[in-house]
């Protein structure tokens, strides 16, 4: 059975490495940051299961990490952190966070508030929309909505806004577009994926999908 893997965000080594050492007696895996710059690289580029949020960071504090990852996904996040104040609780739960858990903290249930929290999370459905900055993209409705207004979507124009928040950050060709959907079904200008990424912008009235010049497209 395949391990779950727990990304650990916090500064201090001390704490850090007694968090590693519970979590692999646990029988989970830990990726180790101790920044949240390097938190987000790590979270980008792997598949984690649950993230342990310190909040207090060099670099990005917690709660603006927990924003962007909530930009994109609804992993669980636990936050640790020495703040107790009603208002730091408030502010993370309003970031969708999974639990708030205060230092110091006892190891043993810190475990098993881990695994209550992985349990929970296992028989929920997978998340059903992406989100960035003001826009929601609803899988299963083939709909977007900005700033809470709901507009309809073309087959191909959900698709490519799926295809760029899906791979945010990246630089996508026209031709890799093409390619992922259009399959074999298309024999002529690679130009119309312009097209369509002009209907989205003049529709959702977005601006945050970058043209690269002779290349593609992004979502920064």
């Amino acid at each position: 059975m395949k391990k779950q893997k727990i990304l650990v965000v916090e500064d201090d080594k001390d704490i850090q490495e007694l968090l590693q050492n519970f979590l692999l007696e646990a029988g989970y895996e830990a990726a180790l940051a101790m920044d949240g710059l390097t938190a987000l690289s790590l979270f980008e580029s792997g598949s984690f299961d649950l993230i342990l949020l310190d909040v207090m960071l060099p670099m990005l504090d917690g709660f603006s990490v927990c924003r962007r990852i909530r930009e994109t996904s609804q992993v669980p996040i636990i936050m640790l952190t020495a703040l107790d104040s009603e208002g730091s609780q408030i502010r993370g739960l309003d970031l969708n966070i999974d639990d708030y858990i205060t230092k110091p903290f006892s190891m043993p249930i810190l475990i098993r508030r881990i695994a209550a929290v992985l349990r929970r999370s296992s028989r929920e459905p997978e998340a059903k929309r992406l989100f960035h900055q003001n826009l929601i993209l609803n899988l299963d409705s083939y709909t977007a909505s900005v700033d809470g207004q709901s507009f309809e979507l073309t087959q191909r124009e959900f698709e490519i806004l799926r295809e760029l928040l899906t791979h945010k950050g990246q630089v996508l060709t026209r031709q890799s577009l093409l390619n992922r959907l259009w399959k074999y079904d298309f024999y002529g200008d690679e130009r119309v994926v312009d097209t369509h990424i002009k209907n989205l912008r003049k529709k959702l009235g977005i601006d945050f999908i970058r043209t690269i010049r002779g290349v593609g497209y992004k979502i920064e």
